[in-house]
């Protein structure tokens, strides 16, 4: 068994996707693919998926917030002493501007693109901020596309660009800035049915004509324009089936938790198969945690290997290669447990809690709980020995049997998020929770006391008025969605020598209702994501197959030509 799961690395996985500023709860749920199994959609284009799962889905109520302040259905609704001091950084879902905001709702700082989030931002230590944008292509994910990558100077001027998104490959939904200056992003890479056929994949439950499995990808900048892949990782390269035995990736799954088994889904197979949303990166460790919403599950990976090794079952610190060193979720998706056992329902937002915070060395997840309909925070224990080693008993899942911290709304449904969203501890021990889907923002104590919440008010459009309320496109999401937030302390050396006098707040006051238009939307605009098509701005790269070197980006050692 072990020489075939030997051959589990492939090939294959040599193709890659190579200021406007005008005018100024409970359980958490995350994105995944709907839950329903339908067959293959014709033409490979997965029609009828909702979208971070693509197309028409009756999904379960994302309840709008309601604030405790009468007429108020925008902005600050709540701000107490217990909260957290600190600048909350934030990137509608659907416009173009970042905003860099105080408790008190003003807003200190803001940033425009001419593209959709597609879908993270951040704060560097040096006052830039870099940002996720969405590009259109031929095929995408059918959720969370990406493809481009931004840096704009605390003076808003962009100062970095890199596309890296074809019909091929495409980066997607989450990036991180890494101690040593590189980005390290997700990125999908298309397969045809064919190649999923070789790797196991029983084409009968396949929904479309191709797979877009995920990857990882470390991109050193060069700037201004351009970006060199040094080091990448492809769960492609890390797979074990026990469907067709004539494969060389045949075995025993649950002998194999260390390998990814192509049905650790457990129904019908869609283009976007694990489905990644999210991922943390520990420098401490130089581990990679990552949020798979298509298996119900968080992985851990070495980011201490190679390139070579990431693809084998050797090497890095963990001597595993780049085969999963921990996973907890889901027991079913490696055989070690039935769906009753499942502890995370589509999540989003894996975090290691940092040194120095309260529950440090924890890991914070944001449950989505699509199926159920209401959503939690969960805070886990991550099961570690002496030397470092994650512990899994023989035959067993990995723990913990439980969470050590959960939260949820004293009435469960009041809080549901049903896709995308985030949560992270604060250095006070409160929590910071973003509702995705409904853009709703609050900070919890451990004790489950709300202290903070401010509900996000631009929409396509522009921006509510008090007393207006955002409205929910043909998906079931509103229009102000958020992917996720962070807060940063006052003493974040990003903010050191800025200046952050308060500018007022985003929302407009109630005689200006009217203004966005979203009263006066079509079926057909509702439905359309934005200039260029996948919500954003300038189009992206046409459609063009990855498949020819001139469409990859540089190697490590090999010259730009951006």
């Amino acid at each position: 068994m072990k020489k075939e799961c030997e051959s589990t690395s492939h090939p294959i996985r040599n193709i890659l996707f190579a200021f406007m500023l005008t005018g100024a709860v409970a359980q958490i749920t995350l994105a995944q693919e709907q839950p329903n199994d339908r067959p293959r959609q014709p033409g490979g284009q997965g029609q009828g998926r909702s979208r971070e799962g693509g197309g028409r889905h009756e999904m379960p109520e994302n309840k709008t917030p309601v604030s405790p302040n009468p007429g108020q259905t925008v902005g600050l609704f709540l701000n107490t002493p217990k909260a957290f001091d600190g600048y909350t950084l934030f990137a509608p879902k659907h416009n173009l501007v970042t905003y860099l905001m105080k408790n008190d709702g003003q807003v200190v700082h803001s940033w425009k693109s001419a593209y959709e989030p597609g879908q993270v931002v951040h704060l560097l230590p040096n006052g830039h901020m870099i940002r996720a944008c969405m590009l259109r292509v031929q095929g995408g994910t059918g959720g969370g596309e990406g493809g481009r990558i931004e840096e704009y100077d605390w003076d808003g001027n962009l100062v970095w660009e890199f596309d890296h998104a074809t019909r091929d490959y495409q980066l997607h939904h989450d990036l991180k800035p890494l101690p040593n200056g590189n980005i390290l992003a997700l990125m999908v890479e298309r397969k045809t049915r064919e190649q999923a056929v070789a790797a196991g994949f029983d084409v009968s439950l396949m929904r479309d004509e191709y797979l877009v499995p995920d990857a990882l990808v470390e991109i050193e900048p060069i700037k201004p324009k351009g970006g060199r892949i040094v080091w990448e990782w492809h769960v492609w390269d890390h797979l074990i089936q026990d469907f067709d035995r004539t494969k060389p990736n045949y075995g025993d799954v649950a002998a194999h938790p260390e390998l990814v088994s192509v049905s650790c889904n457990g129904r019908a197979t869609p283009a976007f198969w694990n489905h990644m949303n999210s991922f943390d990166y520990n420098p401490k460790l130089d581990q990679i945690a990552i949020s798979v919403r298509g298996c119900n599950e968080v992985w851990i990976i070495d980011h201490s290997t190679t390139t070579k090794e990431a693809a084998s079952h050797a090497g890095g610190k963990q001597g595993k290669g780049g085969d999963l060193i921990y996973r907890w979720g889901n027991p079913a998706a490696y055989k070690r447990g039935t769906l009753q056992d499942k502890q995370l329902v589509q999540q989003h937002d894996a975090q290691w809690i940092p040194d120095g915070y309260p529950g440090a060395g924890h890991m914070t997840i944001f449950n989505n709980g699509y199926d159920r309909g209401w959503s939690s925070v969960e805070e886990i224990v991550l099961p570690m020995d002496a030397s470092g080693r994650y512990i899994l008993e023989p035959g067993k899942a990995y723990g913990p049997e439980k969470p050590v911290w959960h939260y949820e709304a004293k009435n469960r449904t009041d809080f549901f998020s049903a896709e995308i969203s985030g949560a992270h501890r604060l250095p006070n021990g409160n929590t910071l929770i973003c509702g995705g889907i409904v853009g709703n923002l609050f900070e919890v104590t451990p004790t489950g006391e709300m202290v903070w919440q401010y509900v996000n008010p631009m929409v396509r459009g522009g921006i509510l008025a008090q007393g207006e309320l955002p409205g929910k496109d043909m998906r079931g999401h509103l229009w102000n969605a958020v992917f996720k937030v962070h807060r940063y302390e006052p003493t974040y050396p990003g903010l050191a020598g800025r200046d952050l006098t308060p500018k007022g707040v985003i929302e407009l006051p109630a005689s200006q209702k009217g203004k966005t238009g979203l009263h006066l939307m079509t079926e057909a605009q509702r439905t359309d994501r934005g200039p260029g098509g996948g919500g954003g701005g300038k189009r992206g790269q046409d459609g063009q197959s990855g498949g020819n070197r001139e469409n990859r980006p540089p190697r490590d050692g090999q010259p730009t030509d951006k």
